[in-house]
This record gives structure tokens, C-alpha cells and sequence, in this order.
């Protein structure tokens, strides 16, 4: 859960009292040492504030709900967990082993899957875009890192619609 509120003593005890009566009413326990209190503009006397509420300091840019807070959202570092992310699956897959329909089958149902928590939030950047169309493109026509092949369709056309005879993959 995400709290914003002014940084003095008086908003922090307010907030302190709202926990505790949080705590009262549904019996559940807020950990405060798992919790972070992160700045927002200039603080003078943050860490003061941490230790009155007994919770950690941090900053930004950090991850909540594995999303990334505080960076721009056409920021080639937000984006590049993501790409990391697709390509480390590629790599546990053994390319030369899955036949075409296989690895057609892994981009439509796994691959493509992977970023669409944060697509719905950020709108991706056309250099991130491409990024993730040369890694499905390489990995489906069996290319590696050493070794090229050719791609016997464009992407482009491998993209449209299974109702027009290509493979009908979501772009």
C-alpha cells in the first residue's frame, strides 16, 4: 500500500494512529519494519521520521508491485528488466530442440504474456518495441547469438490476423 502524506511530526503521528487503529478494528499486524518511508521532494529530517514510525529509509527510482516508480516510463533502463526477462526464458529453452509450432506456441502463449502487467500501465517505446520483436523473430526462425538465420517471413506479416493463412501473433 502506497500513503502519501506531509513530512512532519504531526502527519506522521496521525499516521502512526491511523496503523494502530487499523490493527484494532481487523486484528491484522502491520509490520513497520518491513516498510519504507521514501522521499519526495526535499526532507530535512526524514530519517527522523522513519525512526518515529520504525520503518526503513529508501529512495527513488524502486520497484512496487514489480513496478518501477520513479523513472521515466520511455527510460530504456525501465524497460530493460522486461526484455532481460524474455530473454533469460529464451535461453532456458533449447532452441534447436523445439520445433517451429513449438516455438510458436511458447511466443503466443508465454512470451508475448510476459509484459502485459506493465503495457497496461506504460505505453512502450518504439525502440523497446522493436527490441521485442527482433528477440521473438530471432528466436522463432531458431537464430542464436552466434549463429544467424535468415527469417523466411517478416514480422510484419507474421503479426496479422490467423483468419488472412499467417501465424496471428498479437503485436
Amino acid at each position: 500500500m502506497l500513503i502519501f502524506c506531509e513530512p512532519d511530526l504531526d502527519h506522521i503521528r496521525s499516521l502512526r494512529a491511523l496503523l494502530l487503529c487499523f490493527e484494532a478494528v481487523f486484528g491484522l499486524k502491520v509490520n513497520l519494519s518491513k516498510s519504507e518511508i521514501v522521499q519526495v521532494g526535499a526532507v530535512d529530517n526524514l530519517s527522523d521520521l522513519a525512526d518515529f514510525l520504525g520503518c526503513k529509509v529508501s529512495s527513488l527510482p524502486m520497484k512496487y508491485l514489480d513496478l518501477p516508480l520513479g523513472l521515466l516510463h520511455k527510460s530504456k533502463v525501465m524497460w530493460d528488466e522486461i526484455v532481460e526477462k524474455i530473454e533469460c526464458k529464451l535461453a532456458g529453452w533449447k532452441r534447436l530442440h523445439l520445433s517451429k509450432g513449438g516455438r510458436i506456441t511458447l511466443i503466443k502463449s508465454t512470451l508475448s504474456n510476459l509484459p502485459t502487467y506493465i503495457l497496461s500501465l506504460f505505453p512502450l517505446s518504439v525502440g523497446v518495441a522493436h527490441r521485442l520483436e527482433k528477440t521473438f523473430c530471432d528466436f522463432l526462425w531458431g537464430s542464436l547469438e552466434d549463429v544467424k538465420k535468415f527469417h523466411l517471413i517478416k514480422w510484419e506479416k507474421v503479426c496479422t490476423p490467423l483468419s488472412t493463412g499467417v501465424l496471428g501473433f498479437a503485436t
